[in-house]
């Protein structure tokens, strides 16, 4: 990583001279407080950029209070003229700097000691491969209708075991919906490492050698709810297509514990598309999501355990070259089979 020696960042809009963040009473408060993560992600962020347009301390007060975060959403809209937070943020580009600082400073304690996630079976992990110039596609399977804390947990964790970058492919909601764009900074989820889930976004990281992290039942994962939440939904066939063309290894990975971040949900699918969302779960947690939409970046406190499987190789041998799409969709679902039975195995 090519760093300035006088700052932890090098991107435009940053703080120089900015010493590392260090959590006061008030943040290990937001740690402990379900709204007050919210709270926490954007005062990590102020602390190294330049956020004009951020929310203030007084409205972070709000965020506490039942109903108050609709109070300060309105204050803040008054004081940016009625407009979008951001429009004159130009800060878009992936910063590793900033991944590895805002996982040290704040996923750590989530990850190690709310979450308690754990590796297992490491001795399937080719660290060799996905700590060097030769990139990796690591499937899992993707749960609970909730932020997918599933996706940043295990991102961390293989970041912290391989001492490399992994960049997770995520819906475009969380890019683009104009919640995100209220609730967190103008390109948060791109500057942190995420991925478009496109497939020219896609096929783009797997050409940079990239070590991707993919859910490939898509948004059909979280969206099947609680009722089916151990139970994979078909596969879509992108990441076996780019695996073949690119002679990229696949690496499945299973995950115990992410179909309780958000439990007992349902989906509903007209407010899903008529608020064009990925999904709109119903819930009894529904009730304290009303009172307090700060807490859309949390999660119940679920133990995610990740069980590493031996890696895939795809070749496609002469006979299944005139039938690529239908051999890719059976070697995909193929794979789902055998993660299932994993899962099985598991419950």
């Amino acid at each position: 990583m090519n760093t300035d020696s006088k700052s932890p960042l090098n991107t435009q809009n940053e703080n120089p001279q900015v010493e590392g963040y260090q959590f006061t009473w008030f943040d290990r408060f937001c740690l402990w407080y379900p709204p007050g993560w919210l709270i926490l992600f954007n005062r990590h962020w102020q602390h190294y950029h330049s956020e004009p347009d951020g929310w203030k301390w007084f409205e972070y007060c709000l965020f506490l209070i039942p109903l108050g975060f609709y109070l300060a959403l309105f204050i803040r809209w008054l004081r940016l003229g009625f407009r979008l937070p951001g429009t004159n943020n130009n800060i878009q580009e992936f910063n590793p700097n900033y991944q590895k600082l805002f996982s040290q400073e704040i996923l750590a304690p989530i990850v190690k000691h709310y979450f308690q996630a754990q590796l297992h079976q490491p001795e399937n992990l080719p660290i060799a491969n996905i700590s060097r110039e030769e990139p990796i596609i690591v499937i899992m399977n993707h749960a609970g209708m909730s932020f997918p804390w599933d996706f940043i947990t295990l991102a961390y964790l293989l970041s912290e075991k391989c001492n490399c970058i992994v960049q997770p492919l995520a819906g475009t909601a969380l890019f683009d919906h104009a919640l995100m764009q209220w609730w967190l900074p103008t390109g948060w989820s791109k500057i942190l490492g995420g991925v478009r889930a496109e497939r020219n976004s896609f096929k783009a990281a797997i050409q940079e050698h990239k070590n991707v992290l993919y859910a490939p039942e898509g948004l059909r994962g979280p969206m099947k709810g609680w009722t089916k939440r151990y139970q994979l939904q078909t596969f879509d066939i992108s990441f076996i297509q780019l695996s073949e063309i690119y002679q990229v290894p696949v690496l499945p990975i299973i995950c115990i514990g992410n179909e309780k971040l958000h439990p007992f949900t349902i989906n509903v699918r007209w407010l899903q598309r008529l608020l064009k969302m990925p999904f709109f779960p119903i819930s009894p947690l529904i009730i304290m999501f009303i009172l307090f939409p700060s807490m859309g970046v949390w999660a119940m406190r679920s133990q995610l355990n990740y069980f590493i499987q031996p890696v895939e190789n795809v070749n496609l041998n002469d006979s299944e070259l005139d039938h690529k799409r239908s051999v890719a969709y059976q070697k995909a679902q193929k794979l789902r089979e055998y993660m299932q039975m994993r899962i099985n195995e598991r419950i």
